[in-house]
């Protein structure tokens, strides 16, 4: 489903997608840049995904059509090879928190953050050792 409006809301990082069925979203550029659709977040197959981190200050700096299906964001980071098909937008705004919350666990479990650390920062971690 095509949306009817998109704006995209630069200074808030939001992009927002407006339906014909009066479904309004708000889609951060975060939550964007992390599922983004492209090799790079993806991979080339099942189990070659990237965990994205450190992406909490990205913001979408354009946005472009691609054809009549699709648009590609251009984020603040440089990344801008994922083409977001109106299904996978569609997909996005109908399962977002769902999404979210499955990245904020995969984050934890990584022992990753969404803000990276200062460069003069070092984190070492302990772990006990099992006799």
């Amino acid at each position: 489903m095509q949306p009817t409006d998109i704006k995209l809301h630069r200074k808030t990082g939001i992009l927002e997608l407006k339906y014909e069925d009066g479904g309004i979203y708000s889609l951060p550029a975060e939550f964007l840049r992390v599922n983004s659709p492209s090799a790079e977040v993806r991979g080339h197959g099942p189990g070659q995904e990237v965990l994205q981190t450190g992406k909490i200050d990205v913001k979408i700096d354009n946005l472009d059509a691609v054809g009549n299906y699709a648009i590609r964001l251009h984020f603040s980071d440089d990344h801008n090879t994922g083409i977001y098909s109106w299904e996978y937008l569609r997909e996005l705004c109908l399962n977002q928190a769902e999404m979210w919350e499955s990245y904020l666990l995969k984050l934890k479990q990584a022992g990753a953050r969404r803000k990276n650390l200062a460069s003069d920062v070092q984190v070492v971690n302990i772990m006990p050792i099992n006799d």
